[in-house]
């Protein structure tokens, strides 16, 4: 690959070789031949935050120095495709398992890649639908690697086109239209937001500093930009972290036949702890009612 003449910086094989090993150290990330262009034009833009001429200048110098640059570039080449009940036969099972769950005084579900915000807003909307409340007995923690994505979670505010798919009773319900400089513009309502806490998590860190046991986590079409070894490596952390009857669900084009010693598939893009870790999981502890997702500090 050589830089074409009209491309605004000089970007050549070996910089979108030290991208794909830098991204991978980073966050686990494998860039395939044929990304090429969509490394460009991400990394381009903070050339021109940066002032720089190069990807070879950025590059020595994310390398030297570091620092806050690195949460950019890999905020950067992190992929955010997400919707509202995206998968939408997830949600539906999620609602079947919530219901035996009702002896239990706080339920624990994990968005292990919560992306701009969907994902985590549909479960607490399946949850406040599933006990008939906008104050159910389920707590959601909503992790992400990427930054920028957190904020646009906290906020819980979407173009109207992102919502135009629900209901219009889950509309009416569930979020608040926007006026003036907001128009165009709708809010998630402070009672969904209520039941999130968010956090930035990088799944390749040893320890999610997380006590658990959830009672589900959703960990959708994150693992597919992994090797095998390294989904293996994340299973290992995630699964002491899931309670024995507790959900996995994966995206629609995730397996894990290299893990059935970890997980066993139980539906369409769904899985339990395999018997042995079944075996080897401990009890859940007693919750008490309102207790927020933990996180060890």
């Amino acid at each position: 690959m050589t830089s074409p003449s009209d491309r605004e910086y000089i970007y050549t094989d070996r910089d979108f070789e030290r991208v794909s090993a830098m991204i991978r150290t980073r966050a686990g990330i494998s860039l395939a031949r044929g990304k090429e262009d969509m490394v460009y034009s991400r990394i381009a833009r903070r050339l021109r935050v940066l002032g720089m001429s190069s990807f070879a200048e950025y590059l020595d110098q994310l390398e030297r120095e570091g620092g806050d640059e690195w949460e950019h570039f890999t905020n950067a080449l992190t992929t955010n495709l997400t919707a509202f009940f995206r998968e939408s036969h997830h949600f539906q099972m999620l609602d079947q398992h919530l219901a035996g769950l009702h002896n239990k005084q706080n339920i624990l579900i994990w968005c292990a890649a919560a992306s701009t915000g969907e994902e985590p807003y549909s479960l607490a909307i399946t949850a406040c639908e599933h006990f008939g409340t906008l104050r159910p007995p389920v707590s959601i923690l909503a992790t992400d690697i990427d930054t920028n994505c957190l904020e646009t979670c906290s906020k819980g505010i979407y173009p109207m086109e992102r919502v135009e798919k629900l209901s219009q009773e889950r509309l009416k319900r569930f979020f608040r239209r926007g006026a003036g400089a907001q128009a165009g513009y709708c809010k998630v309502i402070d009672e969904l937001r209520q039941l999130i806490t968010f956090r930035q998590l990088n799944l390749l860190d040893p320890s999610y500093g997380l006590r658990g046991p959830f009672d589900a986590v959703f960990c959708r079409n994150v693992m597919i930009y992994f090797d095998k070894p390294t989904q293996y490596s994340i299973l290992k952390r995630i699964t002491p972290l899931l309670s024995r009857d507790g959900l996995f669900f994966a995206g629609h084009s995730e397996s894990f036949f290299h893990a059935t010693d970890l997980i066993k598939p139980v539906g369409r893009t769904v899985y339990q702890l395999s018997d042995a870790a079944a075996r080897a999981a401990t009890p859940p502890p007693q919750r008490q009612s309102g207790m927020p997702c933990q996180v060890q500090q």
